[in-house]
């Protein structure tokens, strides 16, 4: 595989012109006779071309365009995100490949067509003639770029990849993938690109995405997915560019449904919210599964925590039907008559025929608040017929007029009152003889005991609601009134999710499809899930497809094989991981004195910053005052997660309950016992430090007082 770079040791040649003089020791080299140069030269045309296109847009008149004032104001808002859309960022390569293709695509005959060459970027750019310059990432045409090889050529003649330093187009490297002759190599600027140092927020890899992670990213729109992926596998990257894709395939679609990416944490939210605007997709929402949950209309906010069994009663997926029967219990049997009076006339729609239309409405398992809105039409209807025997002929005016009649809003208001949800919750957990009614051969005495509150709250707005509480309320809203369904939904580190809270997002998705990520041996909660089939089912979306990333991109050898001792304690039945990775990476256990931990942490600590990128220093949540007071004692800066990283503030002090997601180019391990014993259980314990083990970019370590686990010790 020819690669072409300034520091190449000999000289630079084409693979049609052969050699070349290179453009960074001869500033004058002829873009019609050098290739490094002629490739600058597009860079700067297309460049250009994105700037008129936005110039273009800035100077639309909008005046007098649209009828009214509220088109007016879409019509801006969709103008003003165009314009963001075609923003060039200057360190942000703005086309990474390059296809020849040897016949024309598409052509009804090879024979005789001449082949195409496409730019393949993050967005698509044409000239002022619209041809285009640049071509999507997503595109059909781009495909190749991804999946070709020597084995499946794909028709293309030569894929061209570039390096980049500073946003400055400064190397390629050539594979001529329709050639016997040219063996097939690792791509050395693929490799580079991987290994870049991280400074700052996640960053797309439309540039390095893999065959296996393409066929996933181009998966139709039509059905759910989930990604089995190991940590450094790209789970998240995948999901994210999955989203691009569709909403590239079906723009249209998904603007009117929407699409939303749920995240654990904030500071996981705040770590990946430039991949999408990167790729020109600024309208995907961002939100954690709390956030999704929380009705500020209701009044209640999360403000209480559960303890862990509490919390993983309230998640099982049998509060739905504990709920379900203490909404149905509101509903009672008609004791009287409705007579509705209308002029001189009365209609009585006797008892045992209110009856019938409540039970007709219980059996068909509508929602509760949907039935109690189609009751009084039901009673209305009732009457109307007795209106037709005496001789009268009722309209749907009528109808209405009698659904409105105060004896019938009486007689439903007696039958089938209004609930609020989280009134409804709030007495479940206040009141035992109530809990017990509704959850008798559902949970048992002690299961009760342990959800009910030991001191009552006085009301929706004072009770100290817990995250796993605020699911409860979601449920019985979306058992009142349907919940809003989006397009498609992202949900990412899924493996931590609750039945319950599954339920939740599935309702989100009710009627689209969802990307749902994971890695069941990072599951860190008591509730953690058991299978992906479980979850799916759970979501609402049994029979999705499960697919198995298992080639990891981030995590050194070295690294991902030392976690990987910890795969038979934590999650059994999974495949370990393997690495790409060529660099080895760094990587030292040191056992200190434990008098001496908070020094060996800080050395650490200094020789990590010693390295170019990001430094992650991971402790178990107890530890991270005492060692925040080292730090800012020692002079060390450092951030919390989700803050920016800078040139002069590159460590970040992670609780280990927070490091899930993240990504670090160096990560130093704080007292792996300390992690473990911070979780309500051993296999817990050991999923944490699994996930913190597996931060690491370029390299770990693991600083230690107290013994190791065993299986790290062995």
């Amino acid at each position: 595989m020819p690669s072409h770079a300034p520091d190449h040791p000999g000289p630079l040649s084409d693979p049609l012109t052969g050699p070349l003089a290179d453009p960074l020791t001869n500033p004058h080299a002829d873009p019609l006779t050098d290739p490094l140069a002629r490739e600058r030269a597009h860079l700067t045309a297309s460049r250009a071309a994105l700037r008129a296109m936005r110039a273009d847009v800035e100077a639309l008149d909008l005046r007098d365009v649209s009828a009214n004032w509220v088109n007016a104001e879409a019509l801006h808002h969709q103008v003003s995100e165009r314009i963001k859309a075609l923003a060039d960022l200057a360190d942000t390569p703005l086309f990474f490949g390059r296809l020849d293709y040897l016949h024309t695509p598409g052509a009804e005959s090879a024979e005789g067509a001449a082949g195409e060459r496409f730019y393949i970027g993050r967005r698509h750019v044409h000239d002022g003639d619209g041809d285009p310059m640049v071509i999507d990432w997503r595109a059909p045409v781009s495909q190749p770029f991804y999946q070709a090889s020597k084995k499946a050529p794909m028709d293309i003649g030569l894929r061209r990849r570039f390096g980049y330093t500073g946003g400055e187009l400064t190397a390629y490297e050539d594979e001529r993938l329709s050639d016997p002759e040219e063996a097939e190599q690792t791509s050395k600027l693929l490799q580079s690109e991987i290994e870049r140092p991280r400074v700052g927020p996640m960053r797309d890899i439309v540039a390095t995405i893999q065959p296996e992670q393409d066929e996933i990213v181009r998966q139709g729109i039509g059905g759910t997915i989930c990604v089995q992926g190991a940590p450094g596998t790209g789970k998240t990257a995948v999901g994210l560019h999955r989203v691009a894709y569709l909403l590239y395939a079906h723009r249209e679609r998904l603007a009117r449904s929407g699409t939303l990416v749920i995240g654990p944490n904030r500071s996981f939210l705040h770590y990946i919210e430039q991949v999408l605007p990167a790729l020109g997709e600024l309208q995907v929402a961002q939100a954690t599964v709390e956030d999704l949950v929380t009705r500020p209309s209701l009044g209640a906010e999360s403000r209480g925590t559960d303890s862990a069994d509490a919390a993983r009663i309230k998640g099982d997926a049998r509060l739905a039907e504990v709920l379900r029967r203490a909404l149905r219990s509101h509903v009672t049997a008609p004791a009287e008559p409705c007579v509705v009076v209308r002029g001189s006339r009365r209609w009585r729609v006797p008892a045992y025929e209110l009856e019938e239309i409540v039970e007709e409405l219980l059996t068909r398992d509508i929602r509760y608040g949907a039935a109690r809105e189609a009751l009084p039409q039901r009673i209305a209807h009732a009457v109307l017929i007795r209106m037709e025997q005496a001789g009268e002929a009722p309209d749907d005016r009528v109808q209405d007029a009698v659904a409105r009649n105060p004896a019938v809003k009486a007689a439903v208001k007696a039958i089938w009152p209004p609930v609020d949800p989280a009134k409804l919750v709030l007495r479940l957990l206040s009141d035992a003889d109530f809990l017990a009614a509704h959850a008798d051969g559902i949970l048992d005495a002690d299961e009760q005991k342990t959800i009910l509150w030991a001191k009552p709250g006085r009301g929706v707005k004072s009770a100290k609601w817990s995250p796993a509480d605020l699911v409860l309320i979601d449920e019985a809203a979306d058992l009142i009134e349907r919940t809003p369904s989006l397009g498609h939904v992202v949900l990412d580190e899924a493996q931590d999710l609750s039945p319950m809270q599954y339920r939740a997002v599935g309702r989100r998705c009710s009627t689209g499809s969802a990307t749902v990520l994971g890695d069941i041996a990072q599951g860190t909660t008591p509730w953690a899930t058991a299978s992906w089939e479980e979850a799916l089912t759970h979501l609402g979306k049994d029979g999705a497809a499960v697919e198995e990333l298992t080639q990891g991109f981030r995590v050194p050898r070295e690294v991902i094989a030392y976690a990987s001792r910890l795969l038979p304690a934590i999650a059994p039945g999974l495949s370990e991981a393997t690495s790409i990775r060529e660099a080895a990476g760094d990587f030292s256990v040191r056992a200190v004195d434990p008098d001496e931990l908070d020094a060996a942490v800080l050395a650490a600590c200094r020789e990590a910053l010693g390295h170019e990128g990001s430094i992650g220093l991971i402790a178990a949540d107890a530890r991270v005052p005492a060692l925040a007071e080292a730090l800012d004692a020692a002079g060390l800066t450092h951030l919390s997660p989700g803050e920016e990283t800078s040139a002069e503030a590159r460590l970040t002090l992670v609780p280990a309950t927070l490091a899930k997601g993240l990504e670090y180019d160096y990560v130093v391990l704080d007292e792996p016992a300390a992690v473990v014993d911070g979780e309500p259980d051993e296999r817990t314990g050991l999923r944490r430090l699994y996930v913190a083990l597996t931060r690491a970019v370029s390299g770990l370590t693991v600083v230690h007082g107290a013994p190791l686990p065993e299986r790290l010790a062995a």
